[in-house]
């Protein structure tokens, strides 16, 4: 998948991060595999898209995401280690994950087993449980979003569009997931919930089950109706292998009515993991009680399959005794639905042409009835928010809503986007132009968390997770475990400005190993970084530098060969790479020296031009000629190099 175009590969971002190769393109972002220097591990860098960097609005979501999986901790969500913000360009540095989707699991295997099934939907409740736990809803999920990894545990991935409850939105924010797995509200477009996530899950536990989709047609238009109105076949009538207990949980989960499906992924969770034990349990006792789902209101569906009934949409479909379903009052049921999906589709066709009309009506038809004058939007970015509500010029023509966003890099109460963008114009109406403001609410503050005691890896990815930098040296302890934290500053529970530096202690044993450095000075980049972490020593940054020296060697290093150091000692190094090419200068009209011949030191120096000539210095290491004036050098790389094959400095 790895595009050789890609201007990102091979480049270092931050001085930690190289990019490898892409491994996946969506939406709103490339994915890229990278490694970084600074753990020596691989991770995954998701980079919002060039294109859409350009767009205010994008910046916020994917800001929105950054938010969001920044505050999730959970072995069935795909970890966050690191998140960056500059103005042009924003990543997410999160886990890389060696396995398949699920889709692309059930593409190769058709319909799993229900302990299959099952096994998979209790994790994907699990990781729903945590993230609506932190008030994190998802809206996406779906097999695409479902990481199976090598173990057989799955992570859940990508909240491109996961909405923290607090945050602003507008119609371009609530961009709907795939439209199979959407829920009903999401297709009526109207506010989502925790339950959203619920529907969704369910809707991927259909599809497990029986290998196909609840609902499909030829636009997205139909599906979305389907999810309004229409009933799905039941999994037993696809595969009367499936449990009884297993459908009535799915079909449970993909309730329309948000009131009778289940009011949370823990409860959710409740049911999956009661089934699993009846099932044990029905595996080595014939005698044991048929699987009873927990209660989740007044008509239950311990209530109902009491009374021969269980919830499939508002109302319920009679069974029988025997748990078989009547066909005659599904199939009466069934026609009912279609007739309803046909005037649906109606509805929302009347809804899109009022809509239409209604846009039309305020952004272009309303101005050619009413005398107005047009207003060019000015630039507010920049300012003070305070200064622009007070301008009394301001007063008469805009109507201004402001927006706080956390931004350390502006000072607290400056306009760091606008909507309108600025240049565009607008006829002035009566109630005036209405202008959001984003400001800046000032620098973020973070409590340092106390990693005394614990293991290096782990303390370093709980530090980068809250922004931190961290540096790191090795002491001698006999207290504390080699390879954990002895010491960190600042101390536990300090109150820092986001982004700063940590300085952690790490113990190196009783006793700390010493190591030689070596002279790692020509050695290709790959082999010198093999060698650095064969000693147990740290690669730090590797700068590019300009050098006539082979391209790709190492031509520096930060410690001197043969020194004695300890191990994690980080080490910097510069790589040559090859200087760029400069148009040679226009020649003068005087004589000059034929190139190639020798000038001994003690010739009689040439007489020098009225207007000296700035050259750039000789691509060949062949003699000069020298002259009485200062010739202009380039500034030598951090190790001195030989320019000239005479010897001359």
């Amino acid at each position: 998948m790895a595009d050789s175009k890609d201007k990102f590969l091979g480049k270092i971002l931050d001085n930690r991060y190289e990019i490898l190769e892409v491994i996946g393109t969506g939406g709103m972002a490339v994915v890229y595999k990278a490694l970084c220097h600074r753990l020596n591990r691989h991770v995954a860098v998701k980079m919002l898209k060039e294109d859409l960097a350009l767009d205010a609005d994008f910046r916020r979501r994917f800001q929105t995401e950054s938010k969001a999986v920044a505050m999730l901790s959970h072995p069935n969500i795909v970890s966050v280690y690191d998140v960056s913000r500059s103005r042009d360009l924003e990543y997410i540095v999160m886990e890389l994950i060696e396995g398949i989707t699920l889709k692309q699991y059930m593409q190769k295997k058709g319909a799993l087993t229900w302990k299959e099934a099952l096994h998979f939907s209790t994790q994907i409740a699990k990781a729903l449980s945590h993230a609506h736990s932190r008030g994190i809803i998802h809206r996406d999920i779906k097999p695409h979003n479902i990481m199976i990894v090598k173990d057989g545990s799955i992570k859940v991935a990508d909240f491109g569009i996961a909405r923290l409850p607090t945050s602003q939105h507008t119609v371009a924010q609530e961009a709907l997931g795939s439209v199979h797995y959407i829920s009903p509200e999401q297709a009526k477009g109207e506010a989502v919930d925790m339950r959203s996530d619920i529907y969704s899950a369910g809707v991927v536990m259909y599809e497990m089950l029986t290998g196909q989709l609840p609902f499909d047609g030829d636009t997205a238009v139909s599906v979305a109706i389907q999810h309004i109105s229409s009933v799905p076949v039941l999994p037993r009538e696809i595969d009367p292998e499936i449990p009884e207990g297993f459908e009535i949980i799915t079909m449970n989960a993909m309730n329309p009515n948000l009131e009778t499906r289940y009011p949370s992924a823990d409860v959710l969770l409740e049911d999956l993991e009661e089934f699993r034990k009846n099932q044990n349990a029905q595996a080595s006792s014939s005698n044991t009680a048929p699987f009873v789902p927990v209660t989740t209101g007044e008509n239950s569906l311990a209530e109902l399959r009491g009374r021969g009934q269980y919830i499939i949409e508002e109302n319920v479909l009679p069974v029988s005794t025997s748990g078989e379903l009547k066909r005659e009052s599904y199939e009466r049921r069934r026609i009912r639905a279609n007739k309803v999906s046909l005037l649906s589709g109606i509805s929302c066709v009347l809804i899109f042409i009022l809509a239409l009309s209604i846009f039309l009506w305020n952004f272009w038809l309303k101005w050619l009835f009413q005398e107005s004058e047009p207003v060019n939007i000015p630039n507010f970015i920049g300012s003070n928010v305070s200064d622009l509500m007070g301008d009394k010029e301001y007063e008469k023509i805009f109507s201004f809503t402001v927006v706080t966003q956390v931004d350390p890099t502006h000072k607290m109460g400056t306009v760091i986007s606008q909507r309108p963008e600025a240049g565009r114009t607008q006829m002035l109406g009566p109630d005036g132009i209405g202008v959001v403001l984003t400001i800046a609410s000032g620098e973020i503050t973070v409590t340092m968390p106390d990693v005394v005691n614990w293991e290096y890896n782990r303390a370093v990815a709980e530090l980068e997770q809250l922004g931190f930098v961290v540096e790191r040296e090795t002491v001698a302890s006999s207290s504390i475990t080699k390879d954990y934290i002895v010491e960190t500053i600042p101390a536990a529970d300090e109150k820092l400005p986001g982004g700063s530096t940590v300085y952690i202690s790490v113990s190196g044993g009783p006793k700390i190993v010493p190591v030689i450095m070596p002279n790692l000075v020509g050695m290709t980049q790959a082999a010198a970084i093999a060698h650095i972490e064969s000693l147990r020593l740290v690669v730090g940054t590797i700068s590019p530098v300009e050098s006539m020296q082979k391209e790709g060697t190492i031509i520096w290093q930060s410690i001197t060969a043969d020194e004695e150091i300890t191990e994690h000692t980080k080490i910097f190094l510069q790589v040559a790479v090859k200087p760029r090419e400069t148009a040679t200068p226009e020649p003068s009209e005087s004589p000059s020296p034929t190139p190639g011949t020798p000038t001994p030191e003690t010739s009689t120096p040439t007489q020098a031009p009225t207007t000296p000539v700035e050259t750039q210095p000789p691509i060949t290491p062949e003699p000069v000629p020298v002259t009485p004036e200062p010739t202009l050098e380039p500034p030598p790389p951090p190790p001195p190099e030989e320019e000239n094959g005479n010897g001359e400095e």
